[in-house]
């Protein structure tokens, strides 16, 4: 017996999760990044991300997403989405998103990605790499240094 491509073997279709990609804009590395977020858990007493829309696909998303972080024009940097929750904003009354974050921030192979507005959404076929604890201390090096030690094999 033949299965589609989009089934599995006991007939259903398989669940693929589907990702963020954000820009991290004036974080000037994962250091600065993982200092702001663990400033704002401490305030909110959760990570969150507010932004203007809720994804139509946040049911995809909750099945394991995460969310990328693109730093100075690359992805490093990765967090599990944990859920969405509507919030008003109190200075003009409407509703935004709030994106919230596990606080574990998981290094990834740097990506190169152009600039965009907003958030978009991130196939699994096209997320980079996660590099690993034992990488953890490579997080801040160079991106050109890092990029050439992966494209020698070293990283």
């Amino acid at each position: 017996m033949r299965f589609s491509k989009k089934e599995n073997r006991i007939g259903l279709s398989p669940t693929m999760a589907l990702h963020l990609l954000k820009l991290a804009v004036g974080i000037e590395n994962i250091s600065h990044l993982r200092e702001l977020q663990q400033q704002r858990f401490a305030e909110q007493g959760e990570l969150r991300h507010v932004t203007r829309f809720m994804p139509r696909r946040s049911d995809q998303i909750l099945e394991g997403g995460s969310i990328y972080w693109v730093v100075r024009n690359f992805i490093r940097v990765r967090q599990r989405i944990l859920s969405f929750k509507y919030v008003r904003n109190e200075d003009t009354g409407s509703n935004k998103c709030a994106v919230v974050l596990n606080p574990e921030l998981v290094l990834t192979v740097p990506t190169r990605r152009r600039p965009h507005q907003g958030w978009r959404y991130l196939e699994e076929s096209s997320v980079p790499p996660d590099l690993g604890a034992t990488m953890e201390e490579f997080g801040d090096m160079p991106l050109e240094m890092a990029t050439e030690l992966r494209a020698l094999g070293l990283i």
